[in-house]
């Protein structure tokens, strides 16, 4: 069983930039293709961004590219994703997810921005765009 934790949320103002991070305390996310997710109340969860096991892939929504970078660190088994010119609309409960590619989809550094296809959730963080 992993556990994801999402530290970094907040308030910040349209235009400012925020760096959510995700990790696993106790655990490795080596082996484990990670994804953004965003939620509002009442709304669908939208993939935001996702990175390959090994960080050589990432995609992103159509919404977050140009603005959000996704990386990660192994080395200090955390992910992170930084948000740049962030907009009111930003605004949602971000949550990060994780599941472990079978043999193909670590060979072809694949990831996901659907959600059926994570296993593992963390609990989200607030992020609000207001000024």
């Amino acid at each position: 069983q992993l556990h994801l934790a999402e530290p970094g949320g907040g308030l910040v103002q349209p235009g400012g930039s925020l760096r959510i991070s995700c990790a696993a305390p106790g655990s490795t996310l080596d082996y484990y293709a990670i994804g953004w997710f965003r939620q509002a109340p009442g709304k669908e969860r939208e993939g935001v961004s996702c990175i390959s096991s090994n960080g050589g892939t990432t995609n992103s929504a159509d919404s977050a590219k140009g603005r959000f970078t996704i990386s990660r660190d192994n080395a200090k088994d955390t992910v992170y994703l930084q948000m740049n010119t962030l907009k009111p609309r930003d605004t949602d409960n971000y949550y990060c997810a994780a599941f472990k590619p079978t043999s193909w989809e670590r060979t072809m550094q694949l990831c996901a921005l659907t959600a059926q296809r994570y296993e593992y959730w963390g609990q989200g963080t607030q992020v609000t765009v207001s000024s």
